[in-house]
């Protein structure tokens, strides 16, 4: 499977945006999508992720601010991200577990997207 990340873009503290996760070839509802973010000389950390029946798991600074869901019919997945601050800024990937359980390990992750910057200005 192929994924693509898409959505980010320069915006103000309090702003919102919307990430989109496509998925391309073979069918990808089956699998753990997750959403990571890494900042400028920081690794790579899990934000959100949804499983195929749409059970969630949320990094805990973005409880209430962001939303995670997916589309299977459209294989996508979108990050809703409210109330943006500077600490959010990163660039954001999306990736696809091995497995279904929900994992928030690099590790654990097959497939990743290329990745789509989030600048957020104070």
């Amino acid at each position: 499977v192929q994924l693509q990340a898409s959505g980010g873009g320069l915006v103000q503290a309090g702003d919102s945006l919307t990430l989109s996760c496509t998925a391309s070839g073979r069918t990808f509802y089956a699998y753990f999508i997750g959403w990571f973010r890494q900042a400028p000389g920081k690794e790579r950390e899990f934000v959100a992720g949804i499983g195929r029946s749409g059970g969630t798991k949320y990094l805990e600074s973005v409880k209430g601010r962001f939303t995670v869901s997916r589309d299977n019919a459209k294989k996508v997945v979108y990050l809703q991200m409210n109330g943006l601050k500077p600490e959010d800024t990163a660039v954001y990937y999306c990736a696809e577990a091995k497995g279904v359980p929900a994992v928030t390990m690099t590790s654990e992750y097959n497939y990743w997207g290329q990745g789509t910057l989030v600048t957020v200005s104070s």
